[in-house]
């Protein structure tokens, strides 16, 4: 590969793992507002806006895996986590400091729109890094199971597996810390997992057109060619 494409996969590295960082801090800080949806009047939906975000880490993390192999998509679960560590920092000394008389913005509210923050992200961090990193090696099992072929696949039943585990570990300590209440528990873990299975298969075919795109842009081998980020 030239150096010239070497510098455009590295920029576009960088622009995926920034979305990820964006969208994990995004549905920690957000996690708080529930809303219903009802797709096509088939089933209603009771969910947090944070799992509007949440789901694209999956992707995003799929996409770079398959591309750029397993090593950079740890990277960037990793960057994942300072940056949400970063990011409660700034949300606890944002508490902590007093609002003036005529701040739009009271203590009192914010302390109740910011207040469970740091037990959401400790509990989506606990969940997140234990699921992301599943997915990583569960999609590179499959991926060596079946010689770089049948992408749905090692996409699917890395994120199916992956998204049990983080949905229910993420509730269990919400509840546990008495952020929501466990009457909801079994509603809440359905239909975050039902949402994030839908999003699974909805996002397939998206994958497989990055992934193709990129592919044939980067003269990558079909059955599992990866750029080497690493070569110079």
């Amino acid at each position: 590969m030239s150096k010239h494409k070497l510098k455009q996969a590295e920029t576009i590295y960088l622009i995926l793992a920034g979305l990820f960082i964006t969208s994990l801090v995004t549905s920690n800080l957000i996690f708080q507002k529930f809303f219903t949806w009802t797709p096509f009047g088939l089933y209603e939906f009771e969910l947090s806006v944070g799992i509007i975000a949440y789901p694209i880490t999956f992707l995003i993390t799929d996409v770079i895996s398959e591309i750029y192999g397993r090593k950079h998509a740890n990277k960037v679960v990793v960057a994942g986590v300072f940056a949400s560590f970063f990011a409660l920092l700034i949300v606890i000394v944002s508490t902590e400091v007093p609002a003036t008389g005529w701040s739009p913005i009271s203590d009192a509210v914010f302390k109740k729109v910011f207040g469970f923050t740091f037990i959401a992200v400790g509990a989506s961090l606990a969940a997140y890094l234990l699921a992301q990193f599943l997915d990583v090696q569960i999609f590179h099992f499959w991926k060596r199971l079946t010689s770089g072929k049948h992408l749905w696949l090692r996409n699917n039943f890395s994120t199916f597996s992956s998204q049990l585990i983080d949905t229910a570990s993420v509730l269990l300590l919400l509840c546990s810390f008495g952020v929501i209440e466990w009457k909801l528990f079994g509603i809440l873990l359905l239909n975050g997992y039902l949402f994030k299975v839908s999003f699974a298969l909805f996002d397939t075919p998206i994958i497989y057109v990055l992934v193709s795109i990129m592919r044939n842009y980067f003269n990558l081998d079909k059955q599992g060619g990866e750029i080497k980020l690493d070569r110079y």
